[in-house]
């Protein structure tokens, strides 16, 4: 780590929140640390300021969200269908094919200027991975990664894997956005409406389901401070 790297995370609970919304404050905070890098860059007095980092956690209501990189085909629910499911679809500018948010899933944003880390995209989304497979070993259940297919799965090989916790992120200038979606009380059959991340023969799963138990409030915090616990570790941050 040099001087100007600067590994404390600016915590945020969001609560429950519309996706663009919380999508719209993602590029706010990404934009003011890009500035800021800008503004460093072009210096001449020598002096650096430190770029801040952010992790937020946040739930939304339902709705599907689709990567520049994905196909609408893989959403299998028109307009009409996705009234009466309530839920709203949205295209946005992470990497990825098609997912779902919804009511009992926890997702996490991690606003990074990766120069205050490592600048290394690939490195980012295994660690991003790493995290999690450390949490839910937390509960029992080993997570892994599958070979070309970003996030956690488990029992990978085997006729019977299925996702947790699906990841996705853009960035620029090395600053992040987007990032994890875990699936802890997650109502699944919303799944049903999209191929999830393009990929066919696999299929989604929760916590909820692989323990057999739905996660009380009291649950969910405790899964929240593991969550920050690990992530910290494994990035080698601290948290403000």
């Amino acid at each position: 780590m040099t001087d100007t790297q600067n590994r404390t995370l600016h915590f945020q609970e969001l609560g429950l929140m519309d996706y663009l919304p919380a999508f719209d404050y993602q590029e706010k905070l990404m934009k003011e640390i890009i500035d800021l890098k800008l503004k460093n860059r072009d210096r001449t007095d020598g002096v650096k300021e430190e770029t801040p980092n952010y992790l937020l956690f946040v739930e939304h209501p339902h709705v599907y969200t689709l990567g520049k990189s994905g196909h609408e085909e893989n959403m299998l629910a028109n307009s009409k269908r996705l009234e009466e499911i309530n839920a709203t679809f949205v295209k946005t500018n992470r990497g990825g094919d098609i997912t779902y948010h919804g009511f009992g899933q926890l997702v996490g944003y991690p606003i990074l200027d990766l120069d205050n880390f490592k600048s290394d995209i690939f490195l980012y989304m295994r660690n991003l991975e790493e995290v999690i497979i450390r949490v839910i070993a937390d509960y029992g259940l080993i997570g892994e990664r599958s070979e070309g297919e970003t996030g956690v799965w488990l029992d990978v090989g085997k006729p019977y894997a299925r996702k947790i916790c699906a990841m996705g992120v853009k960035t620029s200038k090395w600053v992040t956005m987007h990032g994890f979606a875990l699936n802890v009380n997650t109502d699944l059959r919303y799944f049903e409406y999209i191929i999830p991340c393009g990929i066919k023969d696999k299929t989604v799963t929760s916590l909820k389901r692989e323990l057999e138990r739905e996660f009380s409030t009291d649950e969910i915090e405790a899964l929240k401070e593991k969550i920050k616990t690990h992530f910290c570790a494994v990035f080698e941050a601290t948290l403000k």
